[in-house]
């Protein structure tokens, strides 16, 4: 069995996609593969039309796209600040000269002894550009206030299960992605916690950002989803809005099994799924 089995699907600039599933249906290596921490076997991920390249995570951040993860990865040791400014890495010009060197084995040592240079000696240019990252951390920082503002110099260790996850989300909103997918963003939270979430999601979702969630609580999927995919072993099986397919036979039995599903009538009005094809997800 293959873990994502041929699916394809393209997400519309400012539309907020869900994917759900029971345990092991492929969600997470979705995401994986979008975010370029996995090469596919075959396929191709396209943003604005044109192909990165796959397995590669540093292409995709280039190309627009900015995750979280299922266990969330903050880095301990640094500042929730230094964490944001983690995921603004790949926009930095002027405070990394030279970096086309950088991919190049032998000649990477330029790039490097050009960041040292630039880091002892500021140019205008950069200290401009970490001005401007400056106000980029401060403005991520500032959609979780309450929360991340008092603790924003604070190392990521010490702060609670739910912030970490509100960190990792203000760094990757940081890289102002074209696409931003969310690995179960409100897992391990409360249904306090999980409430707030939702609700930084839907201003999210409400000032056009293009989302794909993958989540297990069906409220947050109900509430802030446009539409949602549904896998069960690596393929779709039912694509549509959040009340056709929660409502869909197949959803059913693929949660609760083949007995429960057989008491629900067909819901004929849901979007047939595409499970052949690429590995494809379009954005814009």
């Amino acid at each position: 069995m293959k873990a994502v089995d041929g699916i394809e699907f393209a997400i519309a600039p400012g539309e907020f996609v869900s994917i759900i599933g029971p345990n092991g249906s492929g969600k997470s290596t979705t995401v994986n593969l979008i975010s370029g921490v996995l090469k596919p076997d075959g396929g191709e991920i396209l943003v604005r039309g044109k192909r990165i390249r796959a397995g590669r995570p540093e292409a995709a951040a280039a190309a627009g796209i900015a995750r979280t993860f299922q266990n969330g990865r903050v880095f301990g040791n640094m500042t929730v600040r230094e964490n944001v400014d983690v995921g603004l890495q790949t926009t930095l010009r002027a405070t990394r000269p030279l970096r086309a060197f950088a991919g190049i084995p032998l000649l990477r040592w330029i790039s490097l002894l050009a960041e040292v240079f630039v880091a002892l000696i500021p140019t205008p240019a950069a200290r401009a550009e970490r001005k401007a990252i400056a106000e980029r951390i401060d403005a991520q920082i500032a959609r979780f206030q309450e929360r991340l503002g008092p603790r924003a110099d604070d190392l990521a260790y010490t702060l609670s299960y739910a912030n970490r996850r509100r960190t990792e989300i203000a760094r990757a909103l940081a890289l102002e992605p074209d696409l931003l997918l969310l690995d179960e963003p409100a897992a391990g939270m409360n249904q306090t916690e999980t409430a707030e979430i939702g609700r930084q999601l839907a201003e999210l979702k409400a000032h056009g950002h293009t989302v794909l969630l993958v989540e297990h609580k069906m409220d947050l999927v109900h509430d802030l989803s446009d539409r949602v995919l549904v896998l069960d072993e690596g393929r779709v099986i039912a694509e549509g809005t959040p009340d056709q397919v929660l409502a869909d036979p197949r959803v059913i039995e693929a949660y609760l099994g083949r007995s429960r599903a057989a008491a629900v009538e067909p819901d004929r009005t849901h979007s047939e799924p595409q499970t052949e094809g690429k590995v494809t997800a379009d954005v814009g």
